[in-house]
């Protein structure tokens, strides 16, 4: 009985550590550095109202469960009769993820564009956390929210597109966090 009672007070009185964490004692992998923007050249004729000239992407590769910036410029050539939306799908560049879309409508209504304008706009890619790709393809076009359909792009045989008005404006890569 006094081994028992000594083992007991023994183990009662012995200083319990708790296992280190993965916080506390694994290195966390390095991140990438931060990549630079990319300006990327387009030249994209929409029906007989606008170019979209250029898109920057900030940064110019993407991060499961961060964001990529994309500004568009498009240089006015005349005034649309009615406000069209702005339609942008991301897909797996491998075709293996599902399709996300961010359509919006501009920040201004294409109404009130004027001829020899230049109009920015800007919108985020949010790239949903579990996504596991290698890349992300952009594309891009204009489509009426009344009719859906969508703004013919005029100048096919010039730019990138999928022969359905939708631009395949840029390809991207997206690296582990």
């Amino acid at each position: 009985m006094r081994t028992l009672t000594a083992v007991t007070l023994l183990l009662g009185s012995a200083c319990i550590v708790e296992a280190p964490t993965k916080e506390g004692t694994q290195q966390q992998a390095p991140r990438p550095p931060p990549a630079p923007p990319a300006d990327i050249p387009v030249r994209a004729q929409f029906g007989d109202f606008a170019e979209l000239t250029n898109v920057v992407l900030n940064p110019s590769r993407g991060v499961p469960g961060e964001s990529v910036r994309v500004t568009a410029n498009f240089t006015v050539k005349t005034t649309p009769d009615k406000d069209y939306g702005i339609f942008v799908h991301v897909e797996d560049v491998d075709g293996r993820a599902e399709r996300f879309n961010v359509d919006h409508n501009p920040r201004r209504p294409t109404s009130t564009w004027r001829p020899d304008e230049v109009v920015q706009d800007t919108f985020e890619i949010v790239i949903p956390p579990q996504m596991q790709v290698r890349g992300l393809s952009l594309f891009m076009g204009f489509w009426d929210p009344r009719g859906g359909n969508r703004v013919t792009i005029t100048n096919k045989d010039a730019v990138p597109t999928d022969g359905r008005d939708r631009l395949n404006v840029a390809r991207f890569p997206v690296v582990a966090p």
